[in-house]
C-alpha cells in the first residue's frame, strides 16, 4: 500500500498530521486510508465557521513524572532475584506508581474549564479533552482550517481538520501537560498488507481455492502456518489459547462473519461468541475496502486461527492519530487482552516533531506524538501486556511508501509504532520453492527458483520484469519487502545492547522532494546514531508465497482472497503464538523483547535439535542483508515456536 500525500501537505504550508474526527458524540464514517491516488485537499474554510457550537476533542498527553523509575521498574521484572521479578501492574496501581496525581490532574481540568474546555482523565497518561473550535484554537494558540478530499472510485470524499502552525500549550497547564493530539485530524496511517505480483504476467497455476491443510504457498491458511513454524506440536497438547484473549487495534471496521467461515473453512471449532468489537472514539465506520476493512479480517483470522481456543477484543477507531492513540489508551486500561497487536503505521518522522509539535512555554521545545505512545505502550508492558507491531512492507525504506523517485529521493528509514522499544517488531521472509509466472502478452513461460527462506523482498522477481521490459520501480517490486532498518528516533534499547548484527544510521540519508526548484531537503538523517533495530522476528510474509483471506468486499461481496501478504500477517500470528505459549507457561509476559534477545544471545539460539529460532541468512530486504544471527532485515530470524515455547517455560516466564 502507498501514501503519496507528502507533497500536498507541504503545500498547504502546514505540516500536522495527525487524525479524523467529526463532533465526539457524531459515529465515525469510514473514511480511507491515504495512497498515492488520493486526490489533493481543498480548502473548505475555518474550523470555527465551519463546527460552529459543535464539539470537537482533542488528547492531552500528561507527562511521566519519573519516567527512568518506570523503565527501570520494567527492566526489574525480568531480573531474577528482584522483588519485582514478574510482578506485573493493574492500570490503577501503574498511575499510582508512575502517573500524575489527581491533585495535579484536577488542576489542569480547572484551568482548562477557564477556556470552556471538559476534560476528563482516560489513562494513565491521557486526557480526553472536548469544546468548541473556538474553545480549543484560544487554549492551544492554534488556528484551525477544514479541507475536503473528493471523491475517487470507491473512495468516498471526506474532510478534516488541520492547524496552520504550531500549538502551544497554555502556561499553566504546562508543568503536567507534554502534548495535544488531534488538532489535526487527517488520515495518515497505512495498513501493511500486500497482493501479490501480477504486472503484466499471470501466475501458474492459477489461483485455486484452498484446502484445510497441506496447501502450497500463496494459498497458505493457518494449518499451513502451524505446520510449517512448529506451532503444531504445541496444539497437539491440547494448547489452543484457552483462558487468553488477543487484542487487536485496528483503523477499520469488519464483517464479523468472515473470521468465523475463515475459521470453519480450515477447521477449527470455535466459540461463537469469542469476538468482541469495541468502537473507539465513534469507531471506524461500516466495513469497506477504502478503508482498509481487509486488514483488520486478516488481523482476526490469523491470530484467532493460530489460538483458536483465546478470546477477541477488536478495538476499531477512525484513522487519525487521536483514535490511534485512544484504541491503545482504551485496551491497555481495560488490560483485559494479555497481548494486542497492530498492522497499521507510518515512517517514524512523520509521527515526530515536525508534523505534529506543541510547544512548551517554558523551555521553548516541541513534543511529539511520538510521546504519547511511548508512554502507553510502556505502561503495557509493565502490565504484562505484549504488543506486536507490523515493521512495514517497503524494505528499508518506510518513507518511500509511496513517496517515490523521480518525486522524492530513496531514505534509509523504518516504520512506527514498529520502531517503539517497547513494541515488538515483526519482519517479513520469502519461502523456497518454485514459482512459475505466464507474460499475458507472449505467453512466454518464467520460472524463479528460490532454494531458502530467506528475507523477503521482490529483488528475486527483477528477471521476470526485465522480461517485462520494466525497471524495478515501474515493474513494482521496489521497494517492496519486509521492513527493517535503525531508527533514529528511538536509542538502542537495553534488551539489544551487545548483540551482534546490530547496526547504527547509515550516512548521507536525507529525505528530499525534487519537485519544488531548487528540490527541498525535507530531512537530513542522522549519521551512525545507536538507534533502536528492526525487525525483532520474522515469519513469511511475502504474498508469492503468502496466504488466503476470506473477506466481504464493499464493492465484490463475499471473496477467497489468496496470495495476500505483508507484515500485517506476521504481526497478528506473534499474537495468536502468544496466546498459546501463555496457556502454555501460565501466565503474561510482558515485553516480549527481553526473553526474545536472552534466548538470541545464548549459544544454543540457533543450534541443537532444540533451538528457539531459524537463521536467516539468505536474501536481504532491499539494503540489509540476511545473516547467521542478527540483522535489520529479518531480525533475529524466524521461530520454532515449540521450542520457543518450551525455553520460555523453562526459564520461568
Amino acid at each position: 500500500m502507498t501514501i503519496h500525500w507528502l507533497a500536498s501537505a507541504c503545500a498547504m504550508g502546514a505540516l500536522g498530521l495527525s487524525a479524523v474526527t467529526a463532533s465526539a458524540s457524531a459515529v465515525s464514517a469510514a473514511v480511507p486510508f491515504p495512497n498515492k491516488s488520493t486526490p489533493a485537499p481543498r480548502l473548505v474554510g475555518a474550523a470555527d465557521d465551519f463546527y460552529g457550537a459543535e464539539r470537537i476533542s482533542v488528547t492531552l498527553t500528561l507527562k511521566m513524572p519519573d519516567e527512568a523509575a518506570a523503565q527501570a521498574y520494567l527492566q526489574s521484572l525480568y531480573t531474577k532475584g528482584s522483588a519485582n521479578y514478574q510482578q506485573f501492574l493493574t492500570p490503577e496501581q501503574f498511575r499510582s506508581k508512575f502517573g500524575q496525581s489527581d491533585a495535579s490532574v484536577a488542576a489542569v481540568v480547572k484551568s482548562l474549564a477557564k477556556y470552556g474546555l471538559t476534560a476528563t482523565r482516560s489513562g494513565a497518561s491521557t486526557l480526553s479533552v472536548t469544546g468548541s473550535a473556538a474553545a480549543i484554537e484560544n487554549a492551544f494558540h492554534v488556528s484551525l482550517q477544514v479541507y475536503e478530499v473528493a471523491a475517487t472510485g470507491a473512495s468516498p470524499a471526506y474532510r478534516y481538520q488541520q492547524p496552520t502552525t504550531a500549538g502551544r500549550l497554555p502556561t499553566e497547564v504546562a508543568d503536567t501537560v507534554a502534548g495535544v493530539i488531534g488538532l489535526s485530524t487527517r488520515p495518515q496511517f497505512v495498513p501493511q498488507n500486500v497482493a501479490a505480483f501480477e504486472k503484466g504476467a499471470a501466475r501458474k497455476p492459477a489461483k485455486t481455492q484452498p484446502s484445510a491443510s497441506g496447501n502450497p504457498p500463496g494459498l497458505w491458511t493457518v494449518t499451513d502456518f502451524a505446520n510449517y513454524y512448529d506451532v503444531a506440536p504445541l496444539t497437539a497438547k491440547n494448547i489452543s489459547g484457552t483462558g487468553r484473549t488477543i487484542g487487536i487495534v485496528t483503523l477499520a471496521n469488519l464483517t464479523v462473519s468472515d473470521p468465523y467461515a475463515y475459521w470453519s473453512a480450515v477447521g477449527l471449532n470455535v466459540a461463537q461468541n469469542r469476538i468482541n468489537v469495541v468502537a473507539v472514539d465513534g469507531g471506524a465506520g461500516p466495513p469497506s475496502d477504502a478503508s482498509g476493512s481487509i486488514e483488520t479480517t486478516l488481523d482476526v483470522e490469523q491470530s484467532g486461527g493460530i489460538a483458536p481456543g483465546a478470546d477477541i477484543i477488536v478495538y476499531q477507531a477512525p484513522n487519525t492519530s487521536q483514535a490511534f492513540l485512544d484504541a491503545f489508551v482504551q485496551a491497555v486500561e481495560d488490560n483485559k487482552a494479555d497481548s494486542i497487536s497492530v498492522s497499521w503505521g507510518e515512517w517514524e518522522w512523520f509521527d515526530d516533531i515536525n508534523f505534529s509539535p506543541v510547544t512548551d512555554p517554558y523551555n521553548g521545545k516541541t513534543v511529539s506524538e511520538l510521546v504519547a505512545f511511548e508512554q502507553v505502550f510502556l505502561q503495557a508492558a509493565i502490565q504484562g501486556q505484549t504488543m506486536f507491531a507490523a515493521a512495514g512492507d517497503s524494505g528499508a525504506y518506510a518513507a518511500n511508501d509511496g513517496n517515490l523517485p523521480p518525486d522524492f529521493s530513496l531514505a534509509l528509514s523504518v516504520l512506527d509504532p514498529a520502531s517503539d522499544p517497547y513494541i515488538t517488531a515483526a519482519g517479513g521472509t520469502t519461502l523456497p520453492g518454485t514459482q512459475t509466472f505466464q507474460i499475458t502478452s507472449t505467453g512466454q513461460i518464467v520460472t524463479v527458483n528460490i532454494p531458502n527462506e530467506r528475507v523477503w523482498s521482490w529483488d528475486y522477481l527483477v528477471p521476470l520484469c526485465q522480461d517485462l521490459g520494466y525497471d524495478p520501480l515501474a515493474c513494482g517490486i521496489f521497494p517492496v519487502g519486509g521492513g527493517g532498518g535503525i531508527s533514529f528516533i528511538y536509542p538502542l534499547p537495553f534488551y539489544q545492547n551487545g548483540l551482534a548484527g546490530i547496526q547504527r544510521t547509515q550516512p548521507d540519508q536525507q529525505f528530499i522532494e525534487f519537485t519544488p526548484r531548487p528540490p527541498t531537503v525535507l530531512l537530513t538523517i542522522p549519521a551512525y546514531y545507536a538507534g533502536r533495530n528492526v525487525p525483532d522476528i520474522s515469519f513469511n510474509a511475502d504474498p508469492d508465497t503468502g496466504y488466503v483471506i476470506y473477506y466481504t468486499s464493499s464493492s465484490n461481496g463475499f471473496e477467497i482472497e489468496t496470495y495476500y501478504g505483508g507484515t500485517s500477517f506476521v504481526a497478528p500470528q506473534l499474537n495468536g503464538v502468544t496466546a498459546l505459549m501463555g496457556q502454555y507457561v501460565g501466565g503474561r509476559f510482558g515485553l516480549l523483547n527481553v526473553p526474545l534477545y536472552a534466548l538470541a544471545k545464548s549459544s544454543g539460539a540457533y543450534t541443537g535439535k532444540s533451538a528457539p529460532f531459524n537463521v536467516i541468512k539468505y536474501g536481504d530486504n532491499d539494503y540489509f542483508l540476511g545473516r547467521n544471527g542478527y540483522s535489520p532485515a529479518a531480525g533475529i530470524g524466524t521461530l520454532d515456536v515449540l521450542h520457543f515455547a518450551e525455553a520460555l517455560k523453562a526459564a520461568a516466564y
